[in-house]
């Protein structure tokens, strides 16, 4: 091996690259874009209206207290923008890498909580949730901390690692209800048959202080909700919508698990070759106490998720820790090069003809707002994205032909130039082409301060940007109307003795005014 190749198989085991990778991956750019209404906006809004009321018992939309809490004491700090409601997430993800290499590094050696740190700060789905307003950044580390919690408690039957499971638990169901519960419960009860100590887990199940933790820390807040806003605040909070992320199976309403697998490669990247050199080693792993408890949890979180009717694609998440854990522990079988190296190099020319493909679909599509998103985002990737397009390939074909590095090395050093590139970027030109348009319309709905209402279009985060609820009532006479502009017709249609006066269209939103027609009394 050459001194550089040494250098940097020294620098790829070191404990100071997990810090380096976690603020590139976590904290680099999360101030920078609008948010997307996809998720963070929906969080978002129920933030601001903790904020404006002082309210924290106050019914929120999806039940999720915590993270809304969090972001809330973020914002109280630095202002309410982006990088604050961002921020919990980013010190989520970094407590989550945190157990994770404390957790590897007790039951192994550092060089291989190192690397699978690592590994999983720079995979694509990690670093997304990581830079997002949601709440799985949160979840994912509860999850996380109860179940290595758990399988420290069947090395070692102990009261103390029990009680904390059940409190990581008890944290996880308040920040999004009970899959935090049932992932855990269900993963470690497969894990003790496995293991032929099914009785140990029974007693686990029903510790009385146990369940004591679990009642007081998550049925405090829907207590202090029964006590404050009475019953019929507990449906408001859609207590039922929770349940069904993980309990709708019984009643046989829920996904594809094909739709996870296929999302898997997409959320691993780059090091989905890396995962793939895993399988056929699968039965061997099943014989190794550790690496079966890592497999069935994979697999309960993927069960769970495709049985779940509210389940998103992106909850494979919650089940991918396990998987780095695994890759790290075989690092060096990985030596099929091709393998290892084909996914990143055919994301990045995918991204090389996403212009192609986007002008493609939009032949398809008849829907104007989605066409209107899909041209201005061909026009998004210009010159300057092409030539960091390029410069990011040459990084990627460089890696490859140095050979004097293992497989698993290089798809580290690929990973770097995948979030430089994904983040830096990529992403900013999505949301501003996505979002911005909202934002702007926002902020001039807020600054004209007319009563200002939402039309068919559920886009939380303009009410956030406009610091404002947007009720979803029918219009009245001098209203603001914010829609999309696939509504326009309808509305011009719904009220044919008032014009509509336009502030503000770009992209796939307006800002509508509904006012007389001129010489109208």
């Amino acid at each position: 091996m050459s001194r550089v190749a040494d250098y940097t198989d020294r620098a790829l085991h070191s404990r100071w690259l997990i810090l380096a990778v976690v603020a590139l991956a976590f904290f680099w750019q999360i101030g920078g874009s609008p948010l997307y209404d996809a998720g963070e906006g929906t969080l978002a809004e129920m933030t601001r209206q903790v904020l404006a009321s002082g309210d924290l018992i106050a019914p929120l939309g999806d039940g999720a207290p915590l993270a809304s809490w969090l972001q809330a004491a973020s914002a109280q700090l630095l202002g309410f923008d982006e990088l604050a409601l961002r921020l919990p997430s980013a010190l989520a993800a970094s407590l989550w890498i945190l157990a994770l290499w404390w957790f590897v590094r007790e039951k192994t050696d550092e060089e291989t909580a190192t690397v699978a740190a690592i590994a999983m700060t720079l995979s694509l789905g990690v670093s997304a949730i990581a830079k997002a307003a949601v709440a799985d950044a949160l979840l994912n580390l509860f999850i996380a901390l109860a179940l290595f919690e758990l399988y420290r408690f069947w090395h070692a039957p102990a009261r103390g690692p029990l009680l904390r499971a059940y409190l990581w638990m008890a944290l996880g169901v308040l920040t999004k209800g009970p899959v935090a519960l049932v992932i855990p419960a269900v993963a470690s009860l497969l894990f003790f048959w496995s293991g032929g100590v099914l009785k140990t887990w029974l007693r686990a199940a029903v510790s009385p202080l146990g369940w004591a933790i679990l009642l007081l820390v998550a049925g405090s807040w829907y207590l202090g909700l029964y006590l404050g806003h009475g019953a019929d605040a507990l449906g408001d909070v859609g207590l039922g919508y929770r349940a069904g992320e993980s309990g709708d199976a019984v009643l046989g309403s829920g996904g594809f698990i094909g739709d996870y697998l296929i999302l898997l490669p997409l959320i691993l990247l780059p090091f989905t070759g890396w995962f793939l050199q895993l399988l056929p080693g699968l039965r061997d792993s099943w014989q190794l106490p550790l690496e079966r408890f890592l497999w069935i949890w994979f697999l309960t979180a993927l069960v769970v998720l495709s049985f779940s009717a509210t389940g998103l694609p992106h909850g494979l998440i919650y089940g991918s820790a396990p998987l780095f854990i695994l890759m790290a522990r075989h690092r060096e079988e990985l030596t099929n090069r091709w393998l290892a190296y084909a996914p990143p190099v055919i994301f990045f020319a995918l991204l090389f003809f996403l212009p192609q493909i986007l002008a493609t679909i939009n032949g398809f599509v008849a829907a104007p707002h989605v066409s209107v998103l899909l041209a201005n985002g061909i026009g998004a990737l210009d010159l300057g994205y092409n030539w960091y397009l390029v410069g990011g390939l040459a990084a990627l074909f460089a890696i490859i032909r140095w050979r004097k590095i293992w497989p698993w090395q290089g798809l580290v050093l690929m990973g770097l130039v995948h979030i430089v590139f994904v983040y830096g970027i990529l992403a900013p030109r999505v949301l501003d082409v996505v979002q911005g348009p909202v934002e702007e319309a926002a902020l001039m709905a807020r600054e004209l301060d007319l009563p200002t209402v939402s039309y068919r279009t559920a886009l939380p985060s303009f009410s956030v940007y406009r610091d404002a609820t947007t009720p979803d009532r029918p219009p009245e006479a001098g209203d603001l109307v914010f829609l999309r502009i696939d509504a326009l017709d309808d509305l011009a249609a719904r009220y044919p003795g008032l014009a509509l006066e336009t502030h503000y269209r770009h992209g796939a939103v307006a800002l509508v005014q509904l006012v007389p027609p001129a010489g109208a009394d």
